[in-house]
């Protein structure tokens, strides 16, 4: 058994829905166990530490805090970061589309996949939900690598089939065998699982959906990936392309609504949607990085969970500029403040952890630092930088400490990044 000795911080609860004093603990001297099979064998105060056990000194300028979890991001946007200009739709044909094809070459995906675990994992991200490309070698390339980091991945390929450049359009047909195909593969393989993904209605037919829905059918534990209402525009071509009442009636009419749905943005959902979504269990994934990139509009976090709708945070690469969940949570909280709503650094934490894990159905795995879970967290350096040693140093509470963390941190934070008891990544 490994033993850290480290100052320690977890949420535990939901703080939307509980007092916020009882949503997390925390040990200004705590130890975590972990046992040889990667699962947590205890947490807690350093004086009721097991009596035996390989111990490990982490020093008290470090903090053990759950890994984060993204629930929205495309990788092979990844190249693309910070391209200027545009709102989404002119951003996706003037950028993303000739980005994506680049993926036809399993060369070009592996080295952009190498590339792309490496960034989340050093930014401490040990959960994601993620896009492929329409490219079956380069989602299995995705695949691969993740499991080659033993990184905690749901990924799916990309389902197009117009509204598109043609190097990125395939049948129904061919786009319903190559997804299950993937799927058969990697669903449930390890620490993977396979997300159904249609990239968003205006880039797909009804015989697209007819066949994502199908494999929703026969595989009903796979999830389902894809964006709804990020773009004002967006929902008004939804509307002309389809007879359906509600941008979200388009994918229940299919069958792709249910509590393994992650809906990327919501931004402009209206009432009925929301009903609706709540009534299926889908979830929403929160990119509020990507939505003042491109101008896309506020979210309004507490009116989608007052609608009884689970949500998580994304960084969305590549319309989000970063993969830092730090930047995702500081991002969160100025969406919020200037709708007049202020959330704490604990309702920021918990969205970028265990309601992320909750955003993906895997709270009961990950999120938290609790004992019977999968020992997936991260070492933080309290003195990762001279600003960021002094914020932590005159921090008047654990509020304090974590709100310095999320406004001033990013990777150089990120001291090592475990999964299931391992160690995967370590800065130098």
């Amino acid at each position: 058994m490994l033993i850290l000795r480290s100052r320690i911080f977890t949420p535990t609860a939901d703080p939307f829905a509980t007092d916020v004093d009882s949503s997390y603990k925390s040990f200004d001297d705590g130890y975590l166990a972990i046992e040889d099979d990667g699962r947590i064998a205890g947490v807690g105060d350093w004086n009721d530490r097991p009596a035996e056990g390989n111990v490990v000194e982490l020093g008290r300028n470090a903090l053990i805090a759950p890994g984060f979890v993204d629930t929205h991001l495309h990788a092979p946007q990844l190249e693309m970061i910070g391209s200027y200009g545009g709102d989404l739709l002119a951003w996706l044909n003037r950028y993303t589309f000739p980005t994506e094809g680049k993926f036809s070459d399993p060369e070009h995906a592996l080295a952009i996949a190498q590339i792309f675990y490496d960034e989340l994992l050093r930014n401490g991200t040990l959960c994601a939900l993620i896009f492929s490309t329409i490219h079956y070698d380069a989602t299995d390339i995705f695949f691969a690598e993740a499991e080659r980091r033993g990184f905690r991945g749901i990924i799916g390929k990309t389902m197009m089939d117009r509204n598109a450049p043609d190097f990125l359009t395939e049948t129904a047909d061919d786009s319903y065998a190559q997804s299950r195909a993937l799927l058969t593969k990697w669903h449930r393989r390890g620490l993977l699982r396979y997300a159904i993904t249609p990239r968003f209605a205006p880039t797909s037919t009804t015989g697209l959906l007819e066949r994502a829905g199908d494999l929703k059918r026969e595989f009903p534990d796979a999830y389902v990936h894809t964006h709804i209402s990020e773009n004002r525009n967006e929902v008004l071509w939804v509307q002309q392309l389809f007879s359906f009442p509600e941008y979200a009636d388009v994918y229940d009419h299919f069958g792709l609504l249910d509590d393994r749905t992650v809906l990327a943005h919501g931004v402009h959902l209206t009432e009925e949607e929301l009903d609706l979504l709540s009534r299926r269990g889908s979830r929403i994934a929160h990119c509020p990085n990507s939505n003042l990139f491109l101008g896309s509009g506020l979210f309004r976090l507490h009116h989608v969970l007052d609608a009884g709708v689970i949500v998580g945070l994304g960084s969305d690469i590549g319309a989000g500029t970063t993969p830092s969940m730090f930047n995702a949570m500081a991002d969160a909280y100025k969406v919020q403040q200037v709708q007049g709503v202020s959330l704490s650094p604990f309702h920021l934490w918990y969205l970028a952890t265990l309601g992320g894990a909750k955003a993906l159905s895997l709270d009961g795995e990950i999120g938290s630092i609790e004992a019977g879970k999968s020992a997936d967290f991260l070492v933080l350096d309290l003195h990762a930088t001279p600003l960021i040693s002094m914020r932590s140093d005159r921090a008047s509470s654990l509020e304090d400490l974590l709100a310095g963390l999320i406004f001033m941190g990013d990777d150089r934070v990120v001291s090592s990044s475990w999964i299931a008891g391992r160690e995967v990544s370590k800065r130098a």
